[in-house]
């Protein structure tokens, strides 16, 4: 099965309410789509959204880097030789992460369309469906209460709320969603880097005294701020996760070797993709540190991927993969079955993805 010719086009998707966070606010979803065609008729789907303020991709940048560097590396190339296309992609480029997850994600639904099996069952089987979190934006403390009673009320069990805009203000935004879902209902933050680390523990052991019973605090200091991020976890008894901080399988390695967090947050569009993914979750396995598989703004292609890798491995304990549940339409066919939190698998082969509508 030989690589023949890449496509991309532009997936604009409407979301039910705007997504806002410390370092952004969209009420779109955006996504360059990829299709590689082989010379038996097959089609390998991906897609990356832009995502500048975290990855520095924006839409004209990944279609860019795939249209004038990847592809070129790759055509020609047979999918057999799977290593050998991974290590042509990664050093087509440098960085566009975004980019090269796009391509990856693609690659290995043509390799499992070829090999007839599905991805997850290739990664290791481990589950057929797994339970996501949903995303309470930043916003008035009265506002996020009511975001999270709404998503309680339709299944929810686990909300990650976003703070990081003002740590006072912050303490009462969790004391609110708090108060409107009860205790039964864990309870995930995200400061989206907003916080520097002195002012994060103040505010993480103000959290804690209050008894408001977080699961994890994800990303509470600058991405460079790798030394701030190991202070904030070995100040706070809250298990503390990299989110920002983790892009490459070095910053992985950085970042267990430092002892720097609690938990990993892997998401493709970072990381380039599931080849080095699946680098980053065996490191953090070997090292007894748990991941989350997390996600962007981003199509169900994208999810889907992100999917079947969180149902291959054990090790991924925690996925946020509701980008599919927040958006007002679906214009995709096959892939990850989402039901409200449950996101299930089907036994197509690669990714499942059947195509756009």
């Amino acid at each position: 099965m030989k690589i023949t010719h890449v496509e991309t086009m532009l997936l604009t998707t409407p979301l039910k309410k705007p997504f806002k966070t410390a370092l952004r606010q969209t009420s779109v979803s955006e996504s360059i789509i990829v299709k590689i065609h082989s010379d038996d008729g097959q089609i390998g789907f991906g897609g990356a959204p832009p995502t500048a303020v975290i990855t520095g991709d924006t839409l004209n940048s990944i279609k860019g880097a795939i249209e004038n560097f990847i592809s070129p590396a790759i055509i020609g190339m047979d999918i057999e030789e799977f290593e050998a296309i991974m290590k042509r992609l990664h050093s087509s480029i440098y960085r566009n992460t975004s980019a090269k997850a796009a391509i990856d994600m693609a690659l290995y639904d043509l390799y499992g369309k070829h090999f007839k099996i599905p991805l997850y069952k290739l990664f290791g089987g481990a589950r057929k469906e797994i339970v996501s979190d949903i995303t309470v934006s930043v916003n008035s403390p009265e506002e996020m209460a009511r975001d999270a009673a709404e998503y309680v009320r339709s299944g929810y069990t686990t909300l990650k709320t976003k703070v990081g805009v003002d740590s006072q203000l912050d303490i009462i935004r969790v004391k609110k969603v708090r108060e409107a879902v009860g205790n039964d209902i864990k309870l995930r933050l995200d400061a989206n880097q907003g916080w520097i680390a002195k002012e994060a523990v103040r505010t993480i052991k103000k959290l804690e005294d209050m008894g408001m019973n977080i699961e994890l605090v994800e990303q509470p200091v600058k991405a460079f701020d790798i030394e701030g991020l190991k202070y904030v976890t070995d100040h706070v008894d809250t298990p503390i996760m990299a989110d920002e901080a983790l892009f490459m399988p070095e910053d992985g390695f950085r970042i267990l070797k430092m002892r720097a967090a609690d938990i990993l947050n892997i998401k493709l569009m970072k990381c380039g993709g599931l080849h080095n993914a699946l680098k980053i979750n065996a490191m953090a396995e070997s090292c007894g540190v748990e991941c989350m598989l997390g996600s962007m703004i981003e199509s169900k292609i994208g999810i889907t991927a992100a999917a079947h890798l969180a149902c291959g491995k054990l090790n991924i304990t925690r996925v946020d993969l509701d980008a599919v549940d927040l958006m007002a339409e679906d214009p995709i066919y096959g892939g990850v079955q989402v039901t409200g939190s449950k996101h299930a698998i089907p036994d197509a082969y690669g990714l499942g993805i059947e195509g756009l509508k």
